[in-house]
Parts: C-alpha cells; structure tokens; sequence
C-alpha cells in the first residue's frame, strides 16, 4: 500500500510547539508520522514522543516510517480521546507538547476499499478504527430519513440536505446501498443540474457529513480539549489543525472558555465563580497555509492551526 502523502502545515505546527530537547510530546493523530518525523529530529536523547492513533494500518506505516527513533518514540493504537488513560498507564502525568492532525487522511482517501472517497467505487465503510463494527453502510441504510436529514443538515452544511435524506430513504427501498458509487448516484440524482454543474463534487459535504457522525469526530474532539489542556506542564502547548468550520469553531470556542473561564456578570467587581485561566490562546488568528503549500497539497486548502500555552 502506498503512504506517500505530505503533511499539511508541518513546520508551523511544529514550530508552534517550541520543542524541547528532552521533553515529553503526544501526536494525537499519528497518521504516517510525518509530523511527528519532525518533532522526533528536534528531540534529544532523552525526549520522548507518544504516537496515538485508532488507525490499523497508520500504526503500520508509522512504525515502520519512524523505526530509526525507537525507543524514544512509543506507538499505542487507541482513539486520541483516551488520552488520560494512555499517559496514565505509561505513568506519564504531564507532557511539554500535544497536537492533532483532525479529519481524514490522505493514506485513507488514497486507501480506496476504506471507502472514506467519492471518486472512487467501494465498499461503503469509513471507518477510522476497523475494529469498530458499525460502518457508512449502517447510516445510510438504517437511519431514519430524518436522522439522516439533520446529519448531512448539521455535519456536512449541505443545502440540499432535505433532498438528499429523501433520496436516500426512496433509493434504499428498492435494495440496499452498499458502495460509495451507488450513494453518490443517489446524490447526484437530489441535486439541481444547475447546482452540480457550477460547484465542487456534490457528494462531498455529504461524505464528510456521515464519516463525521460514524468516527464521532466531533464529539471526540470536544470530549479532548479541556484534558488536553489540563495534561500540559506550565509553558506546554496544544496545536490544533482542523479542515472544516465545525471543528475550527469548536477549537476556537474551547480555548477561548480555557483562556477566560470566569462566568461572573461583567458588572461584578470581583470575581467570585473562582474559575481561573488555564492559559493564553497563543493565535488569535489561526495560521493558514501558503499559497505555495495550497499549490503543492490539495489537502491544505481548508487548514486552520491554533494553538494554545498553558500558563
């Protein structure tokens, strides 16, 4: 199987991280290990890198692609929400640096029988983590046609999502829709010819939509900010690169709440809730890639990095 994919935002994101020679990282989203390739070439002898990532064949590539840093690199397949539990068992209580690489992967778009693409004719299945028995096929074959509606509404912010809902329920009547070719069809067929012929591929937002909801995406990134933070040794930072407004809004909001948790009425002269700051989010602006990066990586396009220090 071929890993070749280039990481997005590698030396912003790693740069942001200010590593430390002999200090302790997690790479949340290992993937092939290209960011955390880097972070590996600026540790020292005594730094340590913990790689995690729910993904069979990521672990795979990932330790074979980082072989030459063992030990100082420990590989654990698990999802990255377990984070407290994989620091605890490796008797970790504290850590200089954390980032997340979110959505999907290239080797797994590029992995066609993983069936995460729409260009491509596959099993309908996206699952992050294959030990995981529900699949893309579950979604769209038993959810209800409104459930479906508020997913592809609320995950993919597809327009048509009432339409394609509606499509959906009619289609599978018939008999089940199993490939990524059949759904896409049954797509295609609720969107205005207009619509399809002007904008990007018009399975996109609904692709997203349902692996967004089958891998709990969001869910698991909002169960993981605040222990994230909570696990960083004071001047430590987390480094967040998200792909689509929902996760960049979610970043955003929760390391706003992390910089000034005071709930106190802004007319109170002291506060009294006794929340207290956790540290400063360190990009007010998220850092976007080059137009030379978008040029080169078409998955860049839509990256945001933010990154937070804890004080």
């Amino acid at each position: 199987m071929n890993f070749e994919h280039k990481s997005v935002l590698l030396y912003p994101t790693v740069d942001s991280l200010k590593v430390k020679p002999d200090g302790i990282y997690v790479d949340g989203t290992l993937g092939k290990g290209g960011h955390a390739r880097e972070v590996l070439r600026r540790l020292g002898e005594n730094g340590r890198l913990i790689g995690i990532d729910q993904d069979g064949d990521a672990i795979a590539a990932a330790s074979e692609n980082l072989q030459e840093f063992f030990p100082r690199v420990t590989i654990v397949r698990r999802n990255y929400e377990q984070l407290s539990t994989v620091l605890d068992e490796l008797g970790i209580s504290k850590v200089d640096g954390i980032y997340l690489d979110l959505g999907v992967s290239s080797f797994q778009l590029d992995s066609k029988e993983r069936g995460f693409t729409y260009r491509e004719d596959a099993p309908l299945d996206m699952r992050m983590d294959q030990r995981q028995t529900l699949t893309a096929a579950d979604i769209v074959n038993t959810y209800s046609e409104m459930e479906l509606y508020r997913l592809i509404r609320d995950y993919g912010e597809e327009k048509f999502a009432k339409n394609i809902a509606k499509h959906i329920a009619r289609k599978r009547q018939e008999k089940p829709i199993e490939t990524t070719g059949e759904l896409t069809e049954v797509i295609k067929a609720a969107i205005p010819a207009k619509v399809r012929a002007g904008g990007g591929h018009p399975a996109k937002q609904t692709f997203q939509a349902i692996r967004i909801a089958l891998n709990r995406e969001l869910e698991v990134l909002e169960n993981t900010i605040d222990t994230a933070i909570e696990r960083l040794k004071p001047g430590g930072r987390f480094a967040v690169i998200t792909f689509h407004s929902l996760e960049d809004r979610m970043v955003k909001t929760k390391f706003r709440e992390n910089e000034h948790p005071c709930t106190c009425p802004p007319d109170f002269p002291v506060c009294v809730c006794g929340r207290k700051s956790l540290g400063r989010v360190i990009t007010k602006k998220p850092i976007l890639p080059t137009a030379e990066e978008e040029e080169e990586n078409r998955r860049a396009k839509s990256a945001k990095l933010r990154v937070f220090e804890r004080t």
